[in-house]
């Protein structure tokens, strides 16, 4: 009724044609060796240490970890502002968490302060999350595109109305 495979012995090949195809390495037409594409891995966040002092602008596609001081705006995919780092300008990220000091306006889709947080300034968010014991002085508004930097189409200007003048003189 039931018999032992001889498949997974030890001493049994299977014919090749059951293999699976494997992606074989592509050679280009210079017969260089080129590996097969994979995906590339996220690369993971870049740090400002708690030491180092930056004058001016940061911008990022990725993630950025800030433990020291910035002055100057901050553009990144996921910013985490750590509890002894300082900002001093705006913050722009799709994901913001702050456990330390900004002091300027602070700009995402996702905004957490988080209980040692300290920001003075402006938030304008889509989803914000605060935590009891942060420090928070300035406004909140919620926009459902905050990363646009509040820069609506506007209807093009109107040529200003010609003032009346008068051809009056006093002689």
């Amino acid at each position: 009724m039931f018999s032992k495979s001889k498949i997974n012995e030890p001493g049994h090949k299977a014919d090749d044609t059951s293999k699976p195809a494997m992606p074989e390495p592509s050679k280009s037409s210079a017969g260089e060796y080129k590996p097969a594409a994979t995906p590339k891995a996220k690369p993971p966040a870049s740090s400002l240490s708690a030491d180092l002092h930056v004058t001016g602008n940061i911008k990022t596609t990725g993630d950025i970890q800030v433990e020291g001081t910035v002055e100057g705006d901050i553009r990144a995919h996921v910013l985490t502002i750590g509890e002894s780092a300082t900002i001093k300008g705006e913050v722009v990220a799709d994901d913001v968490v702050v456990n330390g000091r900004i002091v300027g306006r602070v700009r995402g889709l996702k905004v957490r302060l988080t209980a040692t947080a300290r920001v003075e300034g402006d938030i304008i968010h889509k989803t914000i999350a605060i935590e009891s014991g942060a420090h928070f002085e300035g406004s909140v508004q919620r926009q459902d595109d905050p990363l646009n930097g509040g820069k609506r189409q506007q209807p093009a200007p109107q040529a200003p109305a010609a003032a009346p003048t008068t051809a009056a003189s006093n002689d």
